[in-house]
């Protein structure tokens, strides 16, 4: 039996540029105050005719009523009233499009320091951010600190957009130096790839159509590496992860003995006849069958949604991990992570919170905050007494259960956690497991013991 066609798949067919049919992207935006960020993705939607003919009219009208002559696009993604009466972006905005190349997933992010915590929720998923930098005033603390972000949420692609580049006379070497300033920055935090391309989103220059006033310039436009950029990966090079959503057990006629763990792949390849370990209990067995879609099938692979049979009548329950039986994952009840606190609530040591990784949650103790990142310099301040809405910085966790977690470096997926209220089911923080950077020094902190414990 054969498996299905799947766009990641590595045996599934490519074109000439190694894009799998309607593939997907997902990016993010961010950008300073008028750096023309919600410009940019207007003139990307509307270039890339990907907007409604009632949307361009309603935005026509709207800035007709302002006074403006021409169509003012950013209108198409600053979708808040707040964000329409002082001009700046505030909240995450998701935008939906395609072109004959590839699908799209826009999260349109906003730059402004009180709003790290949207950057860091619209970024996390982003497999490419585009970042724009005014051209008159270049590399600015708030790029620095955009820069950082996707470092830390490890966006494997970022793309400097130079924008205003009409107001600096569409100079060559103005762009120049902005590109070398911000990629070596860049390539310091650890970012394995840099794009840089100089456009005039007012003007559409090099957003969706090359530009008739940088002749010097032979890259591509926006659009053109968005469709063209490389995020596949081959699901073999990574070590499965399945964490079990749901346990089917449907005891009819027809099935009287059907025992199957329906989730989504997390990573990597799971194969019929596969030895795999059920974590966190640590018990072995053998796959016995996938079915995907209601049809049984010889292997699967991330980000697949299937149900998995195994030979053994093993206690499996949501929240359990299957993996391959040579893995080597040991789960762990002491966890240190990089968060992002996302509560207006603060953050501090002796917090008792939940803590959801994949589909389970467990009771965890907030031990230590050893240290608080400065995205302007990327200084540590040790030991603060907490960490308020927006900070970045260090905890160190202890877990009611032992946990399968992977660092965030080796997977996004099953390296990231959230903290949770558990009074109210608010989510307080978003968590990374183990280092921030990838170029950065240091290693983890060491949790000292404390006899005050429950768990």
């Amino acid at each position: 039996m054969t498996s299905p066609t799947h766009p990641t798949h590595p045996e599934h067919p490519v074109d000439e540029a190694g894009l799998a049919p309607a593939s997907l992207l997902r990016f993010a935006t961010a950008g300073s105050v008028d750096d023309g960020k919600s410009t940019l993705v207007g003139r990307l939607l509307h270039d890339s005719k990907s907007i409604l003919s009632d949307q361009l009219e309603a935005v026509e009208r709207a800035s007709q009523s302002r006074g403006q002559e021409a169509p003012d696009l950013a209108l198409l993604t600053d979708g808040l009233r707040a964000e329409r009466e002082q001009g700046i972006t505030i909240d995450v905005a998701y935008r939906y499009f395609a072109t004959p190349r590839r699908r799209f997933i826009l999260a349109d992010t906003p730059g402004h320091v009180q709003y790290t915590r949207n950057m860091v929720t619209g970024a996390s998923t982003a497999e490419l951010a585009i970042l724009l930098v005014d051209a008159r005033h270049g590399v600015v603390e708030q790029t620095r600190r955009h820069a950082a972000v996707a470092a830390l949420l490890r966006v494997p692609h970022v793309v400097l957009a130079v924008n205003k580049m009409d107001l600096a006379g569409y100079a060559e070497p103005v762009f120049a130096r902005i590109a070398e300033e911000f990629t070596a920055y860049a390539t310091s935090l650890g970012v394995p790839e840099v794009t840089t391309i100089p456009i005039s989103a007012l003007e559409g220059d090099n957003v969706v159509t090359p530009s008739a006033h940088m002749d010097w310039y032979g890259g591509p436009t926006v659009l053109e590496h968005l469709e063209t950029v490389a995020v596949t990966h081959d699901p073999d090079e990574e070590v499965a992860r399945f964490p079990v959503q749901y346990v089917i057990r449907p005891q009819t006629a027809e099935h009287p003995d059907y025992r199957g763990y329906a989730g989504q792949l997390a990573s990597g390849v799971l194969r019929v006849g596969q030895r795999v370990t059920v974590l966190p209990s640590g018990r072995t067995s053998t796959v016995e069958g996938i079915d995907a879609l209601g049809e049984p099938v010889d292997l699967a692979w991330a980000p697949q949604s299937v149900t998995l049979r195994l030979t053994d009548d093993l206690d499996v329950s949501r929240g359990d991990v299957i993996v391959p039986a040579d893995a080597g994952v040991t789960p762990s009840q002491d966890l240190t992570a990089t968060v992002c606190h996302l509560h207006d609530r603060p953050l501090a040591p002796g917090d008792r919170v939940l803590l959801k990784h994949t589909t389970r949650t467990v009771k965890a103790l907030v031990r230590e905050i050893p240290s608080r990142l400065t995205l302007d310099d990327l200084s540590q301040h040790p030991e603060p007494e907490r960490l308020e809405a927006n900070d970045i910085g260090r905890v160190v966790l202890r877990t009611a259960e032992p946990l399968p977690v992977d660092p965030y470096a080796v997977s996004r997926r099953t390296g990231s956690f959230l903290l949770i209220d558990p009074a109210d089911g608010t989510t307080l923080t978003a968590g990374m497991a183990g280092e921030a950077f990838r170029a950065g020094p240091g290693g983890d902190p060491v949790a000292e013991e404390d006899e005050g414990w429950d768990f």
